[in-house]
């Protein structure tokens, strides 16, 4: 089975440059999780006719605010989804936790990270499949707290929450670069937003719990990148970072076969990522 993420930085503009349509063509993927769609489903009807998206099942949850974050979850037509959970905050709910998570949203320009499409969750036989794109901190740090006191805290109770029932693959853009290997120029950027402490530690916490990271598991040494800066040439230059990841819960580590990066596919400044798995 063949899982793919990939932070698309929106759904049309990559359908428009048949991006989309011919990466669904060459790699045939069983699931895949897109990341800032900018789109709600009734957008993109019409593009969708009469591509390889005609033979997936589409789950979106879309962004209350128009043109802005969401994600979509496709599955194979033939893969049953025994269930779909878009609201991760409704778990969690008490007078401490009510009143941080008051403040934080009081005191955040954005509005609530909880109305923005950020998690998908799809059941599966064998696994809860999540799907998540990380607010991201901003230039100036300013949702920094948000997300360090908020936002990575509750998403791991989550994880959790669901891994008592069953084992969790979850993927996405976690919008922050893991350990120096995951960046290209980590000195320059030890107090930008991407690489802070607070960042790296939200994806520590998640390793904390038993859950791989499954391209650094069998690329131990690997330099290769998911995300590449529009300036100065990054791309061709491979000045890039690794903040797209696909976590596993350690009991699937017995059936992951290969982890890969598609830099080569192009049409948005991420490129897509896979994992196998062996069921």
């Amino acid at each position: 089975m063949r899982l793919f993420s990939w932070n698309v930085n929106g759904l049309r503009a990559v359908l428009k440059k048949q991006a989309i349509q011919n990466f669904l063509s060459t790699e045939d993927p069983d699931f895949c999780c897109f990341q800032e769609v900018k789109a709600k489903p009734e957008q993109v009807e019409k593009e969708i006719l009469n591509t390889p998206l005609e033979n997936y099942q589409l789950h979106w949850n879309s962004a209350t605010r128009p043109g802005y974050s969401g994600t979509m979850t496709i599955a194979k037509t033939d893969l049953p989804i025994l269930s779909t959970e878009t609201n991760l905050s409704e778990y969690f709910k008490s007078p401490d936790f009510d009143q941080a998570k008051s403040e934080l949203l009081e005191n955040d320009g954005f509005g609530s990270p909880f109305s923005e499409g950020r998690v998908l969750t799809l059941e599966t036989e064998n696994f809860y499949l999540v799907n998540v794109y990380t607010p991201n901190s901003k230039t100036d740090l300013s949702r920094l707290k948000l997300r360090h006191e908020l936002w990575d805290p509750l998403f791991l109770a989550y994880l959790k929450h669901l891994e008592k029932t069953k084992p969790v693959i979850v993927c996405g853009d976690f919008n922050a670069a893991h350990q120096e290997i995951d960046l290209a120029r980590p000195k320059q950027n030890t107090k930008n937003a991407g690489f802070t402490i607070e960042e790296r530690q939200g994806i520590s916490e998640i390793l904390k719990q038993d859950f791989i990271d499954t391209f650094r598991s069998l690329n131990p040494d690997s330099n290769r990148y998911t995300w590449w800066s529009h300036w100065g040439k990054a791309r061709e230059n491979n000045i890039g970072w690794r903040i797209d990841y696909f976590f596993i819960s350690k009991s699937l580590e017995k059936n992951l076969e290969a982890a890969e990066i598609y830099e080569f596919i192009l049409g948005s400044d991420h490129c897509p990522i896979s994992i196998t798995l062996n069921f």
